[in-house]
This record gives C-alpha cells, sequence and structure tokens, in this order.
C-alpha cells in the first residue's frame, strides 16, 4: 500500500482496508482492539519526512498484526495529516483523541508540529512518541513524551567533535535558517563545542527560509577561507546552498545535520555538487545488522522504495510504544509510560534506551556522499 500517493484522508481509508486501522467506536482500552493515533505531514513542504515515518509506523503495526497483535488484540492505527502545520497537527490530536478514542499517539515529524501534539498530549497523561522531533525541549513538556531520535544540540556537539577530530578542522563557517530552532540549536551546539576543541568560528551567517540567492554570505565566507562550513538546515536549501557554493568556487568540507537525508534525490543533475561531503544521521542502511536488514527487506516488499532514517525511526518509535503496551499487560497510561521509560529495543537505527528525559541513548552514524550515494563512513557510540 503506497500510502506517499494517497491524500490524508484516502491514506487512512487506505490503512482501514488493509486491516491496520478500523472504525469501531467503543471506549479506551476496551473491546478487541488497540487503537493508536498519529499525525504527520503527509502533504506539504516537509511531506518527505512524514510520509517516510508514517510508512514506517504502519509497517511496524502489520507486523505486530500478522504476529497476533498486542495483549492478543489488534491494532487499529489512525493517521491524520498535519501538512506540516501546527494548527493542523493540533486539530488532528483532538479529533483522533475525541472521535475514535486512541489510547497512545504517534508524531509528529518536524519539531514545530511535534511540540503542538506534546502540549495536548500531556494534558491527556497520553503516551506519546515522535520519531524525528528533534528540538530539545520537546520531552521536557511531559513525563509521558518520549523520541526515537537524538536532540538538535546532540547534533551539533557530534558535528563538531568530527570537525575537529576527524576532518582536522581549525576554522569553521556556520550558515543557518534564522527563523527555525532546528538550524538555530544545531548551529549553537556546534559553535560552543568546536571552539572547545581550539577552533575558530570564522563566519556566521544567517538567511531565512525565503532565500534562494546565498552569494552575498558565501562571499564573505570565501573571504575567510575557512576549513570547514556547517549548513545547518533540511535537504531542500542545502542543495541550493551547496551548488552556490560550488559556483563560488569555495573549497572546503561541508558538513550537516539529519535534514540532509535526501539530498542525493536534490543533486540527482550534478552529484559532485554534494562529492565528499559528510552528514549526521540516525541510520546506516549498509551496516552488517540483522534487525536493521530484515527492517530494508520488509519495506522495499511493502512500499517499492528505499527507507530513509526518516521510515527507520517511525518504524523504531513505533516498536517501542507497542512492546510497552505488550509489557505493562494494560493500556493503562501510567503503566504503559513506566514501561517507555524502561525500553531496550534493537530496532532498524540501533539499540535504544532511554535516559530520565525520555531521550534515546543510542549511536550515531557519519554518512558520506560518494558518487552521488549515501555511504557509512563510521558510526559512533552513545556519548
Amino acid at each position: 500500500m503506497k500510502l506517499k500517493k494517497l491524500t490524508a484522508f484516502g491514506a487512512a481509508i487506505a490503512i482501514a482496508l488493509a486491516g491496520l486501522t478500523g472504525c469501531n467506536s467503543g471506549s479506551k482500552g476496551t473491546g478487541d482492539t488497540i487503537k493508536i493515533g498519529a499525525s504527520f505531514a503527509l502533504t506539504g513542504d516537509v511531506a518527505i519526512y512524514g510520509k517516510a515515518a508514517n510508512n514506517g509506523s504502519a509497517l511496524a503495526i502489520k507486523e505486530y498484526n500478522e504476529n497476533g497483535g498486542v495483549l492478543g488484540k489488534e491494532i487499529q492505527y489512525f493517521v491524520e495529516d498535519n501538512k506540516g502545520d501546527e494548527i493542523e497537527a493540533t486539530n488532528a490530536f483532538r479529533k483522533l483523541v475525541d472521535k475514535e478514542n486512541v489510547i497512545a499517539f504517534m508524531g509528529s515529524d518536524v519539531s514545530s508540529t511535534t511540540e503542538a501534539i506534546a502540549q495536548l498530549a500531556a494534558e491527556e497523561n497520553m503516551p506519546m512518541i515522535t520519531p524525528t522531533g528533534t528540538k530539545m525541549g520537546i520531552t521536557a513538556i511531559g513525563n509521558n513524551v518520549f523520541r526515537a531520535c537524538y536532540i538538535d544540540p546532540y547534533q551539533g556537539r557530534i558535528l563538531a567533535d568530527f570537525a575537529a577530530t576527524d576532518l582536522k578542522g581549525k576554522t569553521a563557517a556556520i550558515l543557518t535558517d534564522n527563523g527555525d530552532d532546528y538550524s538555530i540549536g544545531i548551529s549553537d551546539a556546534f559553535a560552543e563545542i568546536f571552539e572547545s576543541h581550539g577552533g575558530e568560528i570564522v563566519n556566521r551567517e544567517s538567511y531565512t527560509d525565503q532565500d534562494k540567492d546565498y552569494k552575498p554570505l558565501l562571499l564573505k565566507i570565501k573571504a575567510n577561507n575557512p576549513d570547514v562550513i556547517l549548513i545547518a538546515d533540511y535537504y531542500g536549501p542545502v542543495s541550493l546552498i551547496a551548488q552556490q557554493i560550488k559556483e563560488e568556487g569555495i573549497n572546503a568540507h561541508l558538513i550537516g545535520p539529519d535534514g540532509w537525508d535526501g539530498v542525493v534525490g536534490q543533486i540527482e543533475h550534478d552529484p559532485s555538487i554534494l562529492e565528499g561531503s559528510y552528514f549526521i544521521n540516525h541510520y546506516s542502511p549498509d551496516v552488517d545488522d540483522p534487525v536493521t536488514q530484515a527492517f530494508i527487506e520488509s519495506y522495499r516488499a511493502e512500499y517499492n522504495e528505499e527507507p530513509n532514517s526518516f521510515a527507520a525511526l517511525g518504524y523504531d518509535a513505533t516498536m517501542i510504544l507497542l512492546d510497552a503496551i505488550e509489557a505493562a499487560g494494560t493500556t493503562d497510561s501510567d503503566e504503559v509510560i513506566a514501561k517507555m521509560q524502561s525500553s531496550d529495543i534493537n530496532g532498524a537505527t540501533g539499540n535504544i534506551k532511554f535516559g530520565e528525559d525520555r531521550n534515546p541513548v543510542k549511536s550515531v552514524a557519519i554518512i558520506q556522499i560518494k558518487d552521488g550515494k549515501n555511504v557509512t563512513y563510521k558510526q559512533m557510540d552513545p556519548q
């Protein structure tokens, strides 16, 4: 079932027909089903993330149902499109709680919509896990809020360590979207840690999400000839910035966060734009790990495409939630939350445990772009 080709309403109906969802009425935690709600960006500017995370989540639920469900009950999965919009995300949560009586919640993908959902989930004390919401403060909203991904400052720290040690960078420039918490959080952490290594930030340039011409900023950077340039943004702006860096003849190591996942699809016309660049990611599809490889095989069979890290995180986040319900032996919120806190799973993205702040303790991957493909450069243990 290729959810990426459906509207939000159509996606929910299609999953229902596939046996993943349903529209049965009934009170929470009763009957022959367990109802899980989800909200992702299935349309809009960040749909590449939401579709993948939703696909991963739906795949995990399908596999659980094929193996008897959870607590001997079928899992029903209700997903609403939030279009990458906070109001839509809020409405989606309320609809699924009030109308469908879901007992736990998956989502969202980007941090802004995740934060909006988390505020409501905390009021309900509803178990919630985001696959990919990386903003630092999300899990602090409530003891019921978890995530399967690492946080923005952690990414910035790992990137700074990598730039200073592996790349032996002495000077660095930072490009930041000044209206995006994700970009700012990564940039701030990178600057602090890179300087702690004795490095120098020679440029810190900002732009907006409406900008398309970055050359005035790049000319400033070119004048200082940095060893490393951090582009702390998502794949769309990264592809444009990298192309203009090449046009300006700037010779530096380009590095970035997990938002780069998907960028190789943007540079198919000229893979040399990012040749040899590096980014941090949650998942290495080429690692020799049986759980990872089994996930990839299942995902290919289900969706006829390669899974990205957002799909893998959607899969793992759902495993964490469903395993916790099974371990709790009940859908009682407090019991499920307690079991989520003590999770220890081997997922598609590696082993995942939680710290007291409900952020995962997990390894990370450094990915290098070679010949227009993502190749694992190294795995880094939890820090």
